[in-house]
């Protein structure tokens, strides 16, 4: 069973991505994340580093915070 909150976290990624009209294998080069793994996070599938997290942010260009925010 998938952590919820990892349900969530992915949920939201993949949210702001198609809001900045990003495909997921364009934020996966942007963040520089293999695309497969970037799949596994937007899915929920995987506990993923404090590292990957601001990755994804800087991608995305946004305050991490943004990224753990539940609006």
């Amino acid at each position: 069973m998938r952590d919820p909150r990892l349900v969530a976290f992915g949920t939201r990624v993949r949210a702001l991505r198609k809001d900045k009209g990003l495909s997921q294998e364009g934020l996966s080069n942007l963040a520089g994340i293999d695309r497969s793994y970037m799949g596994q996070i937007e899915r929920g599938e995987i506990n993923l580093t404090l590292t990957k997290i601001y990755q994804i942010a800087d991608a995305l260009d946004i305050a991490v915070c943004l990224l753990l925010s539940e609006d």
